[in-house]
């Protein structure tokens, strides 16, 4: 995701990761998503803190539809940016959710879902507003406990907690954001979550979003860049304009 307080490296870790990845895949790089990928689907991008005061209208005028805004971090951390980011990409006219970087070292899922739903990753079926996201992914912190220090057992758990809170909180089950290689080696493969999950994948370097995780058989946003023509991460959504409010209506 879009860089926080946390420092650089987290995004070169995830890049890394990625590399990675695709390294193993034996799948050719490209620099940007080819035009047949994109085709006519929605454009959006993920801000933070990083990006400080966002110039919404700017971003729709260079042909932003979406925008997820990161709200919290563990328990402890609310991006002090949220509030205006939120409030000013709505006022653009952009369709807008809120996201949540976990850290399932440092407390249940239970409890960071009730503390992000507290300070801004609620959810209204107003066609304007996105579920809540889980932006869950290799541990920026400590290289040595890279999936938290957590079985594949104990990672499927945690994820679990933090959805059914969520769900229970808002109504909605949140958007789950992953790579593949993370997913496949934090949570050993798991498929729990891919019927009642929409999946947001991150690939960057690459014309098309590539093996999915375990259980998933298509993808809803693709993250495929840190930067671009949008403020902070480059998305799409895998449908058509209507279909991107329908979607955040929960139809």
């Amino acid at each position: 995701m879009a860089r926080d307080h946390t420092p650089s490296r987290r995004r070169g870790r995830l890049l890394a990761a990625l590399t990675a990845a695709l390294a193993l895949g034996g799948t050719a790089l490209a620099e940007a998503p080819a035009a047949s990928a994109a085709g006519g689907r929605p454009k959006g991008h993920d801000v933070s803190s990083h990006q400080k005061n966002v110039d919404f209208r700017r971003a729709k005028a260079r042909g932003a539809t979406f925008v997820y805004v990161k709200a919290t971090e563990s328990h402890t951390y609310r991006n002090p940016y949220f509030g205006r980011q939120h409030t000013d990409s709505r006022a653009a006219g952009l369709i807008r959710g809120a996201y949540h970087f976990a850290l399932p070292d440092k407390s249940s899922g239970r409890t960071q879902a009730r503390y992000f739903v507290r300070n801004g990753g609620g959810w209204t079926a107003d066609g304007r507003t996105l579920p809540p996201a889980l932006d869950i992914e290799y541990n920026p912190y400590d290289k040595k406990r890279k999936c938290y220090g957590l079985s594949s057992a104990g990672m499927v758990g945690w994820i679990r907690s933090f959805s059914d809170e969520v769900k229970r909180l808002v109504g909605r089950r949140p958007v789950i954001y992953t790579t593949t290689h993370w997913w496949n080696t934090c949570t050993g493969g798991s498929r729990a979550f891919a019927a009642d999950h929409a999946l947001w994948i991150a690939r960057y370097d690459a014309s098309a979003p590539g093996k999915l995780p375990a259980g998933w058989t298509a993808w809803t946003f693709w993250q495929y860049d840190n930067a671009g023509t949008l403020p902070g991460d480059q998305n799409l959504f895998n449908g058509s304009p209507d279909r991107l409010r329908r979607f955040a209506r929960g139809a």
